[in-house]
């Protein structure tokens, strides 16, 4: 990353990385097309339902795998494998942590929220269920995900998604047999999903085990070194707190589709795992930006970390935009795939035309966050979005929708606050990315 042209490495980490988060979502789009296709609309809908809840759960620690990522990148770029080393066991500690503590309080908290958001009482049964198996699996999908960001903070995006095209065979073949042979409904898809990610947390934790050098995992020597975790929660803690705001954000507007009723629920979220899968192709351009910014900032190289912010926001942009058009030109024949309901497509195709034209903008703010937090800045573009998605949907949905009622204009909600984030954004990169490139020249 430190070295020779940048285009085909960035390409080289970002699209292996696109498809390792489209085939995490994919464990959910399998979900919810064999219960929308072999057991009935109200299963459709109560996995559907969980998506934003789910998001919210584990954002927070994501955020904190995101942090590892930067660090371990800084101390590459700095050639200081003693720190490397010590921010790999610290990593794998708190991916334990993360996980228990996920699944404990996600446990404790399931049904309350659910009821909360005004799940409608022929659905909600089937959507705690659900959520509850899915989350005794919290441990295996944390220990994946923190094991791939040390994989990826040295360049490796391939082996995390050699994994999970292993995984999404295992959890494709196990929600055919559960849910079309033992007749095992949303309870069949979610045991299919925790068996997935215990192959992925198991292979993780091998390939690890057999690295070598600083990034060699070692349990016995496993250990919270205080100034890596330090460093790793002051960076992660805001990704992650953004990522659940957001996702709180997003939970309300799920209590506002609900209103609509069980096909607008299952019409909304599958909809929304194509915008998912789109937004995951511009995040394998975030991450490469996150990554190559802090390894090349790491090392002290300015031009390296401008041309690299270049290079992930077009890439991003356009990737997002291809996946857009090509949903959007389907959309009747994706809809199709997971349900023949003619009111879920319908709901599907209007949150669909309303979202896809304008996702691809939304690299106009998540290429500088995420070039910001490889320069050492999370906090910034974490209020930041918080304020420009979060709280202006908040804003929208009691205040816009009550006066203006109807399930397409809740649908620019995303729209609208994707541009206001752009706006906000980047000023406050330009502003912090010459700070950062000062200090280095001082």
């Amino acid at each position: 990353m430190l070295h020779g042209p940048l285009l085909g490495k960035i390409l080289k980490f970002a699209l292996p990385f696109a498809a390792s988060s489209i085939l995490q979502q994919l464990f959910n789009s399998v979900d919810v097309a064999v219960v929308g296709r072999f057991a009935s609309s109200e299963a459709l809908a109560a996995v559907g339902a969980n998506t934003f809840l789910i998001n919210l759960m584990i954002n927070l620690f994501l955020g904190i795998s995101v942090g590892a990522n930067v660090i371990i990148a800084n101390h590459i770029g700095q050639q200081d494998e003693q720190r490397v080393k010590e921010a790999v066991n610290t990593t794998s500690v708190l991916a334990l942590i993360s996980g228990f503590l996920l699944m404990i309080v996600g446990l404790l908290i399931a049904r309350p929220i659910l009821e909360l958001m005004g799940t409608p009482a022929n659905v909600i049964e089937e959507a705690v269920l659900y959520l509850s198996i899915y989350l005794l699996g919290a441990p295996f999908f944390m220990i994946y995900n923190f094991g791939a960001s040390i994989l990826r903070s040295k360049g490796d995006t391939r082996r995390p998604l050699y994994i999970l095209i292993v995984a999404g065979i295992i959890n494709t073949l196990l929600n055919l047999l559960f849910v079309i042979v033992f007749h095992m409904s949303v309870a069949g898809v979610a045991i299919a999903t925790d068996i997935s990610n215990l192959f992925c947390a198991g292979v993780i934790i091998w390939l690890l085990k057999n690295e070598e050098g600083p990034f060699r995992l070692q349990l016995r020597q496993l250990h919270l070194y205080r100034p890596s975790m330090k460093r790793i929660l002051q960076m992660g803690i805001p990704a992650g707190l953004q990522g659940m705001v957001f996702s709180f954000s997003n939970v309300f507007v799920q209590s506002s589709i609900n209103t609509y009723g069980a096909a607008a629920m299952a019409g909304a979220s599958v909809s929304q795992m194509f915008d998912a899968y789109c937004y995951f192709l511009m995040v394998g351009f975030s991450s490469a930006a996150v990554t190559f910014v802090g390894q090349n900032y790491g090392a002290g190289q300015i031009v390296r970390c401008k041309r690299i912010f270049w290079i992930c926001l077009a890439g991003g942009a356009f990737a997002c935009l291809a996946g857009n058009l090509m949903f959007l030109i389907g959309s009747k024949t994706f809809l199709g795939l997971f349900s023949e309901d003619p009111e879920v497509i319908k709901y599907g195709t209007m949150r669909m035309f309303t979202v896809l034209w304008f996702q691809w903008m939304a690299a106009g703010y998540e290429i500088p966050a995420s070039a910001m937090r490889g320069l050492g800045h999370s906090l910034e573009p974490a209020l930041i979005t918080v304020f420009g998605t979060c709280v202006f949907r908040l804003v929208w949905i009691f205040t816009v929708v009550p006066i203006w009622p109807g399930f397409e204009h809740l649908m620019y909600i995303y729209p609208i606050s994707w541009i206001l984030t752009i706006f906000l954004m980047v000023p406050v990169y330009i502003v912090q990315s010459r700070r950062a490139f000062a200090m280095i020249k001082g």
